[in-house]
């Protein structure tokens, strides 16, 4: 069977469309042009906003059980103890924030448990499988691929190209990648083994009058892995022996022992926009629309929810309603270009050694992204992150909004009053009482007001919260008929 969706790029972008439209029904189909899956750490930083997408899809007890909170970072100058932080500071969860700290677990872990769950769907990633070109009109797309078994022609509704920087969907469709590539700077990355370190920490060991050439060792978790960075200078070769030279010369110490490194790559500052996130029925998503420095830990999790920005909308399509797809390239290009400024930020921070470049902030956390267009007022509007909030049925057991949401359904809440009867196909509608409310057949109670508090509602308001978890519209007139309001998800 064709597949009415294909997707160029198996990684963490990748399978999360795959998996946000394979739970959808759509026909996917998912291909690599590696011989084999990706091993190393990479992106090991999980945001919060990313952790709420794993949970609607499936994935978030494998994820927490594989990873770990960061871990302090003990910070030596001269081979003395200089102090001990956090990158960032450790929150309590909150009854609208249920997971407020960034997880750290390797990008190949995520990977792995990404694709176990895309296999739950019967649909795998086809390894040493590339785009080698393709041609589109109004009714699909055609597309050339190079497989183990030769040339293939594949038809598909639409094709997305998830297949990194060098991306071949985006030079295929002539879209220019704009930034720029600092050559002046290196930095080796890698995974090793470092016996005589303490596992529990992360650490940091440089001279009190160079900073910013120290190395960095960051524990990950699920066994005695570290992730090293350090600047490439023209005296650290980038082999095991020169970076336990460099490591001994700046820890003025000789007992800490590096294994082979298990990956390693040599990065230099790439960051890079494309003009364009869509041409007709082919998109961009991930690195093959936006490039980012690894500071801020911005990257992966901003490719994450391109998909599951992109995969309800493709699905709407399918379904006879193309008009959702229209709102892709603004919504999340405009996120990129907020996302691509902070990332460099904190490099710039880093390069000059300023005294708070290792420190994060809620706005790494991407859940102040917001959709909202620029007139729009008020404490939580369309385009909006749909909080979470603790509910309790008539019978006294307990649930949350999120769980309410999760699936591949829009939610229509109508706090203080009945639920909507008349929802629109693919429409959940829920009831949100208050203490004082009557409680009507199939009510949710609003635990402590919670509800009532984080959506800013009074008995009335009915708001449509959208697949991807951001609010589409919301009234806060008082009930007059179910035609009253439309329900669009867009």
């Amino acid at each position: 069977m064709s597949p009415q969706v294909l997707i160029a790029g198996g990684g963490p972008t990748g399978v999360t469309l795959a998996i946000d439209l394979a739970r959808r029904g759509v026909a996917v189909r998912i291909v690599d042009r590696a011989d084999t899956f990706f091993h190393g750490s990479r992106g090991d930083g999980i945001q919060p906003r990313t952790l709420e997408v794993f949970d609607d899809l499936g994935v978030l007890d494998a994820v927490l059980a594989a990873g770990s909170n960061q871990a302090p970072m003990r910070a030596y100058l001269g081979g003395q103890f200089a102090g001990e932080q956090r990158m960032s500071e450790l929150r309590e969860p909150t009854p609208a924030v249920p997971y407020p700290n960034p997880w750290v677990l390797g990008q190949s872990e995520t990977e792995r448990i990404l694709r176990d769950r895309l296999g739950q769907f019967g649909v795998v990633v086809e390894l040493s499988t590339a785009v080698a070109g393709f041609t589109q009109d109004l009714d699909g797309v055609t597309v050339e691929l190079r497989g183990p078994d030769g040339p293939a022609t594949v038809r598909a509704d639409y094709l997305v190209g998830a297949d990194g920087g060098g991306s071949t969907v985006r030079k295929t469709l002539g879209i220019p990648f704009e930034g720029e590539t600092d050559e002046s700077l290196r930095i080796l990355l890698g995974d090793v083994t470092a016996d005589g370190l303490d596992h529990d920490y992360g650490y940091w060991f440089a001279e009190p009058d160079a900073m910013t050439a120290g190395i960095g060792m960051s524990p990950l978790p699920g066994g005695q892995l570290f992730q090293f960075f350090a600047p490439l200078a023209d005296s650290v070769e980038p082999t095991r022996e020169g970076l336990q030279q460099f490591l001994n010369r700046l820890s003025h110490r000789d007992d800490i022992v590096l294994g082979e490194p298990v990956w390693s790559t040599i990065w230099r500052p790439n960051i890079r926009l494309a003009q364009r996130f869509r041409v007709g029925r082919a998109f961009l998503a991930g690195d093959a629309a936006h490039v980012h420095p690894p500071t801020g830990g911005q990257g992966m999790n901003t490719g994450i929810q391109d998909a599951y920005n992109l995969g309800w909308k493709l699905a709407a399509a399918l379904g006879g309603d193309p008009a959702a797809l229209n709102s892709y390239e603004p919504e999340r290009r405009a996120v990129a270009v907020r996302v691509l400024g902070i990332a460099a930020a904190l490099l710039e921070k880093t390069v000059a050694g300023d005294e708070d470049a290792m420190r994060r902030g809620t706005e790494t956390h991407q859940l102040d992204i917001t959709y909202r267009t620029p007139q729009a007022a008020g404490a939580l509007v369309a385009g909006d992150r749909a909080p979470d909030a603790p509910l309790r049925r008539p019978d006294g057991s307990t649930l949350r909004l999120f769980d309410l949401f999760r699936g591949p359904h829009s939610t229509l809440l109508t706090f203080g009053a009945p639920a909507d009867t008349d929802a629109a196909p693919g429409v959940r509608s829920f009831s949100i009482a208050g203490p004082a409310d009557p409680i009507s057949d199939g009510s949710l109670i609003a635990a402590d007001q919670h509800a009532f508090t984080a959506y800013a509602a009074t008995a009335g308001t009915r708001i449509l919260v959208r697949p991807d978890g951001y609010l589409a519209w919301r009234s806060d007139e008082p009930v007059t008929s179910p035609a009253a309001h439309p329900h669009p998800v867009a």
